[in-house]
C-alpha cells in the first residue's frame, strides 16, 4: 500500500506526527503499518549529518528499506528529514514504479522553535547547534506544484493533523502508472536527480563566467570534468539552459550509476551541440 513521507526541520515534530498517524491507521484500518526512520538504524545523527558521505549512505539504506516494505497491503511511513528535493523525487519514482500512491506531511516550524525543542531534549539525543543551523540552511521546502511533493499536507506545531484527508490521499487516489523514466531510474543511487541538477548547473556557470575573459577557440575547464568545453563562439545563457534541459531529460531516461561521470557526459553533449 502507500507511502507517507514525513518532512521538516530537525526537531519539528515529525516523529510525534508519525506516531499519531500510526495510531490513527491502527484504529481505523486493518492494515499493517511499517515505520522506517533514522531511529531504527541506531545511528549517531550528529556524526551522520555532519558527513555528506555517511548521510548519503543513510539515505540509501532508508530508501532501500522503503522499497523492500512497499507492497499492495501495508502502509509505510518514512520518518526522516527528507529535506532534499532530489531525494523526494527518487522516492516518488520508487512508489510510481511500485504503482502505489504516496503523500507528504510537512511539519512546518521556525528555526527558533526547532532550536528550542532540540535544547529541551536529553543531551545524548540533541543535535549540535551548529549542525541544526546547517541542516536548516540546506533544507529544500516541499512545493505542492511538484508532483513528487503532492499531495502535500502542511501541519503547524499546534495544528491537528488532517487524518481523514491523509487517508483519502493514500486510499482513494489511483497510483500513477510507471513509465520509462521511473523504470530506468537507478533507485540504488541515492539523490541522483539532485546531483544531476547541481552538476549541470555548476558547468553552466563555469562556462558563463569563462566567456567573460575567453575568446572563440579557447578551451574551458569545468568542475568535475577531465574534458574541456571548446568555445567556437559566444553562447548566451538562454541557449546553455536549453541544452541543459535537453541533457537532463536524456540522462533521466538513460541514467548512470556513477554520478562522477555526469560532468564529462555533459561536456561531451555540449561540445556536440555547440558545433
Amino acid at each position: 500500500m502507500p507511502l507517507i513521507i514525513m518532512c521538516g526541520f530537525p526537531c519539528s515534530g515529525k516523529t510525534r506526527r508519525t506516531e499519531e498517524l500510526k495510531a490513527y491507521f491502527e484504529q481505523h484500518t486493518d492494515k499493517k503499518i511499517h515505520v522506517v526512520g533514522d531511529s531504527a538504524l541506531a545511528v549517531e545523527k550528529n556524526a551522520v549529518y555532519a558527513d555528506s558521505q555517511k548521510e548519503k549512505q543513510v539515505r540509501a539504506v532508508l530508501k532501500a528499506e522503503v522499497e523492500r516494505k512497499v507492497n499492495k497491503d501495508d502502509i509505510v511511513i518514512l520518518d526522516s528529514l527528507n529535506y532534499i528535493k532530489g531525494y523526494r523525487y527518487e522516492l516518488f519514482c520508487l512508489t510510481k514504479h511500485a504503482q502505489t500512491p504516496q503523500c507528504l506531511v510537512y511539519c512546518l516550524t521556525s528555526e527558533d522553535v526547532s532550536s528550542a525543542w532540540n535544547a529541551s531534549r536529553d543531551a545524548e539525543v540533541q543535535y549540535t547547534q551548529e549542525l541544526l543551523k546547517a541542516l536548516v540552511l540546506r533544507f529544500e521546502a516541499p512545493d505542492s506544484r511538484n508532483r513528487w511533493d503532492s499531495p502535500l499536507f502542511t501541519v503547524l506545531q499546534d495544528d491537528t493533523l488532517q487524518f481523514e484527508a491523509v487517508a483519502d490521499a493514500i486510499f482513494k487516489r489511483k497510483a500513477p502508472p510507471p513509465n520509462q523514466s521511473t523504470q530506468s531510474q537507478p533507485l540504488s543511487s541515492a539523490n541522483f536527480l539532485y546531483e544531476l541538477d547541481k552538476i549541470t548547473q555548476d558547468v553552466l556557470m563555469a562556462i558563463f563566467n569563462a566567456q567573460k575573459t575567453s575568446v572563440p577557440g579557447d578551451f574551458v575547464s569545468v568542475p568535475g570534468a577531465t574534458e574541456k568545453i571548446v568555445l567556437t563562439s559566444s553562447v548566451n545563457m538562454a541557449k546553455l539552459r536549453k541544452f541543459r534541459r535537453q541533457f537532463i531529460s536524456y540522462t533521466k531516461m538513460h541514467p548512470t550509476e556513477n554520478t562522477e561521470h555526469i560532468s564529462n557526459m555533459f561536456v561531451q553533449y555540449l561540445n556536440k551541440s555547440l558545433d
